[in-house]
C-alpha cells in the first residue's frame, strides 16, 4: 500500500546555524538511506519555498494564475516521500522517524490507486 509522507514546517522559523543545517541534512540523508535499505522508498523530493509556487484555479470557466502559496498557513509542505508499505501502522512507523519532528510535522496520507481492469 502506498502512502505519501508530506513534511510540513514553518517557513518563517529562525534560520539554522551552519552546524545545525549540516546536522539536519545528515539526519535527512540517514532517513532516506533507512527508507531505501528497508525497500519501502518509491520516490520523494524536497520542494522550494511556498513563495515560489504558482496556483492555478478555474474561475467562471477560465484558468486564473496566482503567485504564492495556495493558502495562508503557519506551515508549508517542504517535501515528500512516497513509500510502499504493508499498512498504515508501518507508514506511521516511518513518519515517527522523520527528522522534521523537532519543529514540523508529517502528514501521512494513502495514495489513491486506480483498480486494475
Amino acid at each position: 500500500m502506498k502512502f505519501m509522507l508530506m513534511f510540513c514546517d514553518s517557513e518563517d522559523r529562525e534560520p539554522p546555524t551552519e552546524e545545525q543545517e549540516q546536522a539536519e541534512m545528515e539526519a535527512w540523508f540517514a532517513y532516506s538511506a533507512a527508507l531505501n535499505a528497508a525497500g519501502v522508498w518509491v520516490s520523494g523530493e524536497a520542494l522550494q519555498p511556498s513563495s515560489t509556487a504558482t496556483v492555478v484555479r478555474v474561475e467562471k470557466g477560465s484558468p486564473v494564475m496566482t503567485d504564492g502559496p495556495f493558502a495562508e498557513t503557519k506551515e508549508a509542505i517542504g517535501g515528500f516521500e512516497i513509500i510502499d508499505v504493508a499498512d498504515l501502522d508501518e507508514a506511521l512507523h516511518w513518519a515517527k522517524q522523520c527528522p522534521v519532528h523537532p519543529h514540523g510535522s508529517v502528514e501521512v496520507r494513502p495514495v489513491f490507486e486506480m483498480p486494475e481492469e
